[in-house]
């Protein structure tokens, strides 16, 4: 799939670091803020985890692990809290044997290099949330959102409310979790890598597995599945949920539900919905299919008799884990025994905090659905689906929890808040001045085909903000596409003189420059634009085309050479090699080129064409032939191809079938050069065999 670069990603106020720049910055930020956890002991509920868990001692045996809670308690006791984790205890058993009994120092130094990893694989969890999964012509994966990304795995990885996950070694199970949770989500991701909606199931089983590996290390990591559909529908299929919903209320025909399925949508929901299921039914036959008996100083809002105080106390303590995550100033290792107290009446001035988290909600909501910005929706949507999903079990809806609050399990929603907060500081630094309200709507406007009401838009940008190079480089680009090619020019150049490495500013610099024949000027813009982006195949192949129009043919093969090597796919880079060969005489050269690029595009009926006018100036007439016919299967339509599939017949003397495809070209295109001239040349032909034969 492939999504723009977001408007709004190069104002955060960061630096654009490479990928493993940003990697190591975010580890080091993660051990600097959790290090000091190291030399910590075994607290509060470590003492039951750990000292007392007789699974962690290698004389009991390994598969107690299986069969026991994550307390050590047998699944079946009626005291067991049916906490099933053996992978998390597993770890622990392993810490032990590594430190040759109970010394916290391994524990704890496990833990914070877990988090550290956590951090690390957010970056690529929060690109792909934010820009779409987007690779290169060689399949690498690319970052749209550098700046956005990083600037949000920062957050997380510097967020306070992780303490206890990170430096209670309890926490291992959310970390555990986390982890899984995004290998998860991101093979899930690469089975979409193919392209063109192509899928893999075998990638969609491994992510369901992942799912099984979270849920072994902590419940909460079945909530994956969720995020990996919403990922499905609304980044895959690209379905704007406002749109339906309204085409659907309103009656209108709905969305293209053949394309869905076609698009094997409903296939992976399906997979994901049964996978879920599979291990919701082992989960619940592991516990006894009984739930976890809790009493009512573990969570007391679930006792109250009151239907309505037990939804009010329940939106209190959401509205409580979403200050923890806005402002963590005071953090608690336990939260029960009273420490929030029951709402029991309507006068009771803490119900405005429910009242004011759900009006927030509903807001991000709106935005969400209901925004012309598709970056915006797109990325505050999946900071809700991050912040919402992965909380689910911890929210007293679907069972009753053994805890009023617990930060350790806003370890993985604290992810969807960091995404929400680094979109709000990329709005907020791009958005504090005028300009980007009209960038967005000559964006908008551009990507609609209305050029002209584009102009306008991006003019006022420039005006408001003389210096916004990315709305100078899109006017000078709808410019060049309209000829006005000196405007155009004055543009792109301020745009490089503002900003030197600008790599597609330069490139569309070197555009309109090789039109108005400033060849020299145009060369030294392409290569500065390939010095700024060493990997630019849309650059060598317009620096091809100025060479080539220099009659540089050797360069201009070179730099189209370049172009297929760093996207073996381009198409046009291809062809344009094939042609230039073909018109300095080298025919042989000129196959072996178009028949090497077909093996990679195999169904390009341009490259067909012109290797069948190759093959046919070499007298192959029977092998030209059919690539001409395979390009007119693929698009019978160009009036050229039947054209010159004609000459063919006409040279090869199948001269009824050279007239019928002289027909058809001139009837797609009565104007064709040539073609006319030809046709008449054939009848005179046919009618001097006709009065032979006579």
């Amino acid at each position: 799939m492939v999504l723009s670069e977001l408007y709004w990603d190069h104002h955060i106020p960061l630096p654009k670091l490479g990928p493993l720049q940003s990697r190591l910055v975010t580890a080091f930020v993660a051990l600097v803020c959790f290090i000091n956890s190291y030399d910590g002991d075994f607290v509060f509920d470590d003492s039951e985890a750990i000292i007392n868990n007789k699974d962690l001692n290698p004389d009991t045996p390994l598969s107690n692990i299986w069969k026991n809670d994550f307390w050590g308690s047998n699944l079946s006791s009626n005291s067991s809290h049916k906490s099933y984790r053996p992978l998390t205890v597993l770890t622990f058993r392993i810490n032990y044997l590594l430190a040759g009994g109970l010394h916290p120092i391994g524990f704890h130094m496990l833990n914070v290099a877990l988090h550290c990893v956590i951090s690390v694989l957010m970056i690529d969890v929060f690109a792909i949330l934010i820009g779409g999964l987007v690779h290169d012509g060689r399949g690498a994966k690319l970052s749209l959102s550098p700046k956005a990304s990083f600037l949000a795995a920062l957050f997380f990885a510097s967020h306070p409310v992780h303490t206890e996950s990170v430096a209670g070694i309890v926490g291992r199970a959310d970390l555990l979790c986390a982890l899984f949770f995004q290998l998860s989500f991101l093979v899930y991701c690469k089975a979409f890598q193919g392209g063109d909606k192509k899928f893999s199931v075998l990638w969609i089983f491994g992510s369901i597995l992942l799912c099984a590996v979270a849920m072994l290390c902590k419940e909460q990591g079945i909530t994956v599945l969720g995020v990996n559909a919403a990922y499905d529908i609304l980044m895959v299929c690209n379905l704007n949920i406002f749109e339906v919903a309204h085409q659907l209320l309103s009656r209108r025909k709905s969305a293209d539900i053949g394309g869905l399925v076609r698009s094997g949508l409903f296939m992976r929901l399906a997979l994901l919905f049964l996978g879920g299921s599979f291990l919701l039914y082992a989960r619940w036959r592991i516990m006894g299919t009984g739930p976890p008996s809790f009493t009512e100083v573990d969570n007391p809002a679930s006792f109250a008799e009151n239907v309505i105080l037990r939804i009010v106390n329940y939106n209190y303590y959401y509205s409580l884990n979403a200050w923890l995550l806005l402002c963590p100033w005071w953090l608690c290792f336990d939260w029960s025994m009273g420490c929030v107290p029951l709402i029991k009446s309507a006068t009771d001035w803490r119900i405005f905090w429910p009242l004011l988290l759900w009006c927030c909600l509903m807001g991000l909501v709106y935005q969400a659905l209901c925004s012309q910005d598709s970056n915006k929706r797109r990325t505050l949507t999946f900071g809700l689906v991050l912040l919402v999903i992965p909380f689910l079990p911890a929210s007293n809806l679907f069972f009753r929890v053994g805890f009023v609050i617990a930060e350790r399990v806003l370890y993985l929603s604290s992810a969807g808040y960091c995404l929400i907060l680094a979109y709000a500081v990329g709005f907020c630094s791009c958005h504090w001045k005028k300009h980007k309200v009209h960038y967005n709507v000559g964006k908008n406007l551009a990507d609609r085909g209305n050029q002209s009401a584009a102009v306008k838009y991006y003019r006022e940008a420039v005006r408001l903000h003389p210096k916004y190079v990315h709305a100078m480089n899109n006017l000078g680009n709808i410019l060049k596409e309209r000829n006005e090619l000196k405007e155009a020019e004055v543009l792109l150049s301020a745009a490089v003189n503002i900003q030197p490495d600008f790599a597609a500013a330069w490139m569309n610099l070197g555009i309109v420059q090789n039109s108005l024949k400033k060849f020299d000027k145009a060369e030294q813009s392409y290569w500065n634009a390939i010095k700024f982006r060493k990997k630019y195949p849309d650059c060598y192949y317009n620096l091809g085309r100025l060479y080539a129009d220099l009659n540089r043919s050797i360069d201009a093969l070179n730099a189209w050479r370049n172009a297929t090597m760093l996207k073996p796919d381009h198409s046009l880079a291809w062809n344009n090699m094939v042609i230039l060969l073909d018109n300095t005489g080298n025919l042989a050269q000129a196959e072996l080129i178009g028949k090497e690029a077909l093996k990679i595009l195999p169904k390009d009926h341009t490259i067909m064409f012109s290797l069948a006018n190759v093959l046919g100036k070499q007298e192959k007439y029977k092998e030209s032939e059919g690539f001409f016919l395979n390009a007119l299967k693929i698009n019978p339509n160009v009036a050229s191809c039947h054209g010159n599939l004609a000459v063919l017949y006409h040279r090869w003397g199948k001269l009824d079938l050279a007239k019928r495809h002289y027909e058809l070209s001139l009837r797609l295109d009565p104007s064709a050069p040539g073609t006319k001239e030809n046709y008449n040349m054939l009848k005179r032909k046919l009618e001097l065999r006709q009065r032979t034969v006579g």
